[in-house]
């Protein structure tokens, strides 16, 4: 099995970015591209207990966020990915494990870099076996191998 395209989903974290050097060797080992996706926080899915916001909060919103995400992605682009000439940067927004895996399909891409943990866990205990919730989703339904960061090793 080639290894042609490389996904490498990152909520932005100082521990998800601490995934950037592995992404670099393997792309460069393999000449493969690079998919930089960020998913975008699901608002909607945070908003019962609150009532739901007006479509227009939801929407400026999601667009400054899209705005912030791509300036950090961009940034992450020229600090870490130096190495990889191929880099492309998608930005979605829904639950970050449904859309890494559909973006496995969508992309075709042949592997995914994940660190197993992201944000939401700076408090874990480093000695800890256990992995962030969107890393075991993925690791359990991903149809393509898995290579897995411990931020807390890099």
């Amino acid at each position: 099995m080639g290894i042609r395209t490389i996904l490498w989903p990152t909520d932005l974290s100082r521990k998800s970015i601490k995934a950037a050097k592995q992404v670099s060797s393997l792309a460069e080992k393999y000449q493969a591209k690079v998919i930089l996706l960020y998913v975008g926080v699901d608002l909607l899915s945070m908003f019962p207990a609150y009532g739901q916001p007006s479509g227009n909060q939801v929407e400026h919103f999601q667009q400054w966020e899209v705005k912030q995400a791509r300036k950090q992605l961009e940034s992450v682009c020229k600090a870490e990915l130096k190495a990889c000439p191929n880099v492309e940067v998608r930005l979605v927004q829904g639950d970050a494990a449904a859309e890494i895996l559909k973006a496995i399909t969508d992309t075709q891409a042949d592997m995914v870099v994940l660190t197993t943990h992201g944000r939401g866990h700076d408090e874990l205990d480093q000695k800890s076996a256990d992995f962030g919730s969107v890393a075991k989703k993925v690791m359990a339904n991903s149809p393509v191998p898995v290579h897995l960061v411990n931020p807390f090793k890099v």
